[in-house]
């Protein structure tokens, strides 16, 4: 895989490489560090699906598990450390204050529903996972709402990169089109559990 042609720093290729050689524990591994976009991680499992290095149920099954813990780890951040253990140690994994604010104002608008809708959305995706630990929103329902939106999305960018193949990485790109539909739909979804909610 010649990655250097697409214009990532020398960081994010030596991180790829690495998973490149952990196989389908190295898709897990990427999504759970949260390092490299998972788009960019699923997309390479497609391009390793498309050369008949992985298997797709395999493939799917460890970004959702990837993908899942890490935001586990976000929710055990939240729930053990609150809002200003995030404020001072998120900057390490990519979360910054105005993610968590923004978090923080959905999550008190839409309550419980929005880790589904969320989780589409840029900005807030990965750090609608703090408001829910420091609500001490119980672990189950939090689990099953991150699950359901990380299964569309893992096979959404792993179809991708594999339809793709040697041009994966002009993946962004090409999900475009299939990501924006994810976005309206997530915001319709959110709207109507907070509708719903308020009737009650």
């Amino acid at each position: 895989m010649n990655v250097r042609r697409w214009t990532m720093s020398n960081f994010v290729y030596t991180i790829l490489t690495m998973l490149s050689s952990l196989g389908y524990v190295g898709i897990a591994l990427g999504l759970m560090i949260e390092i490299i976009p998972s788009e960019i991680v699923l997309g390479y499992g497609g391009y390793m699906i498309s050369k008949g290095i992985m298997n797709y149920p395999m493939a799917v099954l460890s970004g959702v598990i990837g993908g899942t813990i890490a935001q586990l780890f976000l929710y055990w951040a939240g729930f053990y450390g609150g809002r200003p253990f995030l404020e001072k140690y998120g900057k390490y994994v990519l979360i910054r204050k105005k993610q968590i604010d923004i978090s923080e104002q959905w999550f008190q608008k839409y309550g419980a529903g929005v880790i589904f809708s969320a989780r589409f959305i840029p900005v807030v995706r990965h750090a609608i996972s703090i408001p829910a630990g420091i609500s001490k929103m119980p672990i189950s329902k939090f689990t099953f709402y991150t699950i359901a939106a990380i299964v569309p999305w893992t096979i959404l960018f792993l179809y991708l990169g594999d339809s793709l193949g040697k041009n994966w990485t002009n993946i962004k790109t090409y999900a475009e089109p299939y990501v924006m539909p994810f976005v309206v739909a997530a915001v319709i979804i959110a709207v109507m559990y907070f509708w719903v909610k308020r009737k009650k």
